[in-house]
């Protein structure tokens, strides 16, 4: 009578040999928030500064305003109030839309930044566990087909 092989147990043994290590999503998880977390503080920071501006531009408008609406002697006096606040106003627009651009330059700059390190470290990472998965995974079939 012939032996026949068990090929069930065969692969049963042999997954079993496959070790699962969660370590890896662990610490992608743990990446990842780290990740969230420093673009979270990069777009805080940008919008207390975009909040600081809009608030300084407000209160320069309002205190402006004062003079417009200030009694005059002269008609004429209410024309050159109205023009000069037109012209504070749009000095005061390219200020504040200038100092707007550079914090959106800064988060630009900063975002690209953390992703770029983001990806590389992804990339060792991802690197490394393949590495490690292609050694175990040698390993066992090693130990499988020794059996």
């Amino acid at each position: 009578m012939t032996k026949t092989q068990d090929f069930t147990k065969m692969f049963q043994d042999m997954l079993g040999n496959f070790p699962v290590d969660m370590s890896v999503a662990q610490d992608a998880f743990k990446n990842q928030a780290a990740l969230g977390e420093k673009l979270s503080k990069v777009a805080l920071q940008a919008a207390d500064q975009s909040a600081e501006i809009s608030t300084k531009w407000t209160k320069e408008t309002l205190a402006k305003m004062g003079d417009v609406t200030t009694a005059k002697e002269e008609a004429a006096e209410y024309g050159k109030a109205v023009s000069d606040f037109a012209s504070a106003q749009a000095e005061m627009a390219a200020e504040n839309l200038a100092a707007f651009a550079e914090v959106a330059k800064k988060v630009q700059a900063e975002t690209v930044e953390l992703l770029m390190a983001a990806g590389k470290e992804m990339g060792d990472d991802a690197q490394a566990a393949v590495k490690k998965a292609t050694d175990e995974v040698q390993k066992a079939a090693k130990k499988a087909t020794a059996k």
